[in-house]
């Protein structure tokens, strides 16, 4: 697969109050779920972005600091569109452990050289896990300096431009998009 990955790791966890990488989810801690996840996907290199390096950080992912200041999940996928060494990145967050092989695999099958993937749920983008092409980059940093840093926004400005297409998410689907937020989400899970 000529394609980059990068698990977006740098918010705050202020709703959560612990850090949600660490967090223990069926008996492994979140980042643990997800680089299992991306390794099945065999990249030809993942990232890790985050504020700052994650003790917790397999030797062979690469380190990816945020851009600063910091713009939620925005500066990750910036700082890791500048890294990488292939056309697309295909972008995970942290939070996302229902997420599964077969529906990113499936996301490849919609890129094209110089065109990405998001998945849309009703009228929303899901650009959480997607995949950007390195194209993106451009309108990725423009965004920095926007004022408004919704990944939202972004993603109707790459779809505008032809670097982006929607799929639709199944009904079945939707439950894979399923965050962690806050403590009273594991509850209901």
């Amino acid at each position: 697969m000529n394609m980059s990955a990068v698990l977006l790791a740098g918010g705050e966890s202020r709703r959560m109050g612990k850090d949600k990488a660490t967090l223990q989810f069926r008996g492994r801690p979140l980042w643990q779920i997800q680089f299992e996840l991306l390794r099945k996907l065999q990249p030809s290199e993942i990232f890790i972005s985050a504020r700052t390096d994650p003790t917790w950080r397999p030797e062979d992912v690469r380190f990816v600091a945020d851009f600063l200041p910091s713009r939620g999940p925005l500066t990750g996928l910036a700082a890791s569109l500048a890294q990488m060494h292939t056309t697309h990145l295909l972008a995970l967050a942290i939070d996302m452990p229902f997420m599964t092989e077969d529906f990113l695999l499936s996301l490849c099958d919609h890129i094209e050289p110089g065109c990405g993937v998001v998945p849309k749920i009703d009228n929303r983008a899901e650009p959480l896990a997607a995949i950007y092409p390195h194209e993106a980059e451009i309108e990725v940093r423009e965004a920095l300096v926007d004022d408004d840093f919704s990944l939202q926004r972004l993603v109707r400005r790459l779809l505008a431009a032809g670097k982006l297409r929607e799929t639709s998410v199944t009904e079945q689907e939707k439950k894979l998009f399923l965050n962690l937020n806050e403590v009273s989400d594991l509850a209901l899970l």
